[in-house]
C-alpha cells in the first residue's frame, strides 16, 4: 500500500474499539530496488518499544505494560508508525481473557499485516533496563565534511592500510518522517570487520542524513548498503536506536552475519 494512503499527518479520531484493520502495511520493496542485491539487506530486526499499552481484565481493570515487538527484516512488509499507535490504542477498552491471550492476539494482528511471524514480549512498566553505549564514540571528531543528503563518496578507508574488527557509535544521527517532516533523532551503531574504515569519514556520512527524507527502517538498510558497497568489509552490523515518537520508537538492525545478531537495548534517550 502506498503510504500516501496512511494516516500519517492527517487528523485522527483515536479508537476506542478494537480495531484490527487500522494496521497500515508499508512493502519493503520497493525502497530496496537498488540495494536488494547487497547481502543483509533483508537479514536482521526491526525492534520495536511501545510505552503505551494498556487492556482490560475480565473485570474491566485496566492493565498496562510495555512492550518489545520482534519484527524481521525479510518480512515482505513494514508497518506504518501511526497506525501501530493507534491499534494499541483500540486495545485500552477490549477486555481479554490473560495477558497471554492478548499478546496472541496482537501477534496474530501484526502477523498478518507484516506478512511475517512477529513476537510480542511484555515488560513491567519498571522493568525495561536502560543500556549504556558500547564501542568507540564518534562525535568529537571533525566530520571530513559536510553534507545535508546522504553521500556514499564520503566514506573512505584509514590510510594504514590495517585490518580491524571494531564497535563505533554516534548520537548525531537524524533523518525526516518522508511524510510528515517531523525530525526523527537516534544513535547508531556500526560494527565492521575488514579494512580499517576512516572514523571521521563514517562520521560525516551520519551526518549527511539530516534532511533525508527517509521511514528509520530505510535509513538504515541506505546506511549498511552504502558501507557494504563502498568500504567493503568483510563483515557489518549497522543498528540504530531512534528515540520515542508517539509512544514508539523503532531500532532497526541489519546483518551480514546473522552471529553478529545483538540483543535488543533501549538506551537513556530513548
Amino acid at each position: 500500500m502506498s503510504v500516501e494512503l496512511s494516516l500519517l499527518g492527517k487528523d485522527t479520531n483515536y479508537p476506542t474499539q478494537y480495531q484490527p484493520d487500522i494496521l497500515f502495511p508499508i512493502a519493503r520493496a520497493q525502497a530496496r530496488e537498488h540495494y536488494a542485491h547487497v547481502p543483509g539487506i533483508s537479514e536482521g530486526k526491526d525492534w520495536w518499544h511501545v510505552f503505551e499499552i494498556s487492556w482490560l481484565n475480565m473485570a474491566g481493570v485496566p492493565q498496562v505494560a510495555i512492550g518489545r515487538i520482534e519484527l524481521p527484516a525479510s518480512s515482505p512488509n513494514l508497518i506504518e508508525s501511526k497506525s501501530l499507535k493507534l491499534y494499541f490504542n483500540s486495545l485500552n477498552f477490549h477486555k481479554f481473557a490473560s495477558k497471554e491471550d492478548f499478546v496472541n492476539t496482537v501477534q496474530q494482528d501484526l502477523s498478518q499485516a507484516a506478512g511475517a511471524t512477529i513476537h510480542l514480549t511484555l515488560f513491567q512498566v519498571d522493568e525495561l533496563e536502560i543500556s549504556k553505549p558500547q564501542g568507540i564514540c564518534l562525535d568529537e571528531l571533525n566530520p571530513t565534511r559536510l553534507e545535508q543528503h546522504p553521500d556514499a563518496s564520503l566514506l573512505q578507508w584509514d590510510e594504514s592500510n590495517e585490518q580491524d574488527e571494531v564497535q563505533l557509535y554516534s548520537h548525531l544521527l537524524r533523518s525526516n518522517c518522508p511524510v510528515t517532516g517531523q525530525p526523527d533523532w537516534g544513535t547508531v551503531f556500526i560494527r565492521y570487520q575488514g579494512r580499517t574504515p576512516c572514523y571521521s569519514s563514517l562520521l560525516a556520512y551520519i551526518i549527511s542524513y539530516r534532511q533525508h527524507n527517509g521511514f528509520h527502517e530505510q535509513c538504515v538498510e541506505q546506511m549498511f548498503a552504502d558501507i557494504w558497497q563502498t568500504l567493503q568489509p568483510e563483515k557489518l552490523m549497522v543498528y540504530a536506536a531512534y528515540t520515542r515518537r508517539g509512544g514508539l520508537d523503532i531500532n532497526p538492525c541489519r546483518v551480514s552475519d546473522p552471529a553478529w545478531l545483538p540483543r535488543p537495548i533501549r538506551l537513556a534517550r530513548q
